[in-house]
This record gives structure tokens, C-alpha cells and sequence, in this order.
């Protein structure tokens, strides 16, 4: 089997996306999540596939378009800006500095979208650090009043990191 890009658009009348979200949301009872072949077997789904699947019908009830690609796909500047939530001359910049690779086979540049997802976690990672050290120089200043014995805690976002 052979591995495309294929993007799926919201259905007309997302009452359906609703439904199966809802059930999706539901508490667990029994086992973990399985899908149900048409001969009737039960297959387990990973935890991870299970995120997804809800990611996607989150999306798609929300009149929003879903794309599934393989992960070394080539992107052009415009996607990989897209993707990023950058113009495209920032990602330029951001290629042409070195924090992105990519490849140059005619004229125009091509981003493999593991490097940009690569990327574009460094990138969380370093605004979190930053956040952290702002965070300690401004109680190190008496700045904050936080009780001697809180943690403060910082939620991933989107709960990907």
C-alpha cells in the first residue's frame, strides 16, 4: 500500500461528526478503543491512532478540511508558512538561517514536513524555556507573591508536547 496525501472536506451536515465525537468523549467502560470490521472483528486501536481519530472528527464538525500525509512529504514555502502560521517571507528567512533544511531542486525551495514539525517543536520548546526564565527572573524580583510551597505548572499545548 502506497502512501498519498489525501485530505478529507466536512460533510455537508455535521450533526453526524457531533454524534460520533460525542460517543468518542464518552467515559470508558470496559477495554480501550476498537474499531469493528464489517466481518465483525474486534481490532484494539492504540491510544495514539484513538487522539487522532477524535482530533479529525473535532475538525470536521467543525466545517474544517482534514489532511492526512506521510510525514517525509516535500511542502512548498507557501504550506510550510501555512502550516508554521508565518508569512512566507518569515519561513524564507527562517530556511535561508539555517533552522529549517531544505531543498532547493529547481528554482523553488521544498520543506520535508518532518523537518518543519521538528522545528516547530524546538520552537515550542524555546518560547517555553523563555516563559520560564522570565517567569524566575520575575520572582527572583518579588514580582510574583506566590506561597512558599506552590508549583507552578505549565500545561502542554494542545497536549502535544
Amino acid at each position: 500500500m502506497t502512501t498519498t496525501e489525501r485530505t478529507v472536506l466536512p460533510p455537508e451536515r455535521p450533526a453526524r461528526m457531533l454524534e460520533l465525537l460525542g460517543a468518542m468523549s464518552a467515559p470508558k467502560v470496559g477495554g480501550g478503543a476498537a474499531l469493528v470490521d464489517r466481518d465483525g472483528t474486534r481490532i484494539e486501536l492504540p491510544d495514539e491512532l484513538y487522539e487522532v481519530l477524535r482530533d479529525m472528527l473535532t475538525a470536521l464538525s467543525q466545517g474544517l478540511a482534514v489532511s492526512v500525509v506521510p510525514q517525509h512529504m516535500m511542502l512548498t514555502t507557501s504550506q510550510a508558512a501555512e502550516l508554521l502560521g508565518v508569512s512566507r517571507p518569515t519561513l524564507v528567512r527562517l530556511l535561508e538561517a539555517g533552522e529549517i533544511p531544505y531543498d532547493k531542486p529547481n528554482r523553488h525551495r521544498r520543506v520535508r514536513l518532518d523537518d518543519l514539525l521538528a522545528y516547530q517543536q524546538r520552537a515550542r520548546r524555546a518560547r517555553a524555556a523563555a516563559l520560564d526564565d522570565m517567569v524566575r527572573v520575575s520572582e527572583e524580583a518579588g514580582l510574583y507573591d506566590l506561597p512558599e510551597d506552590a508549583t507552578p505548572e505549565r500545561l502542554p499545548p494542545n497536549g502535544n508536547d
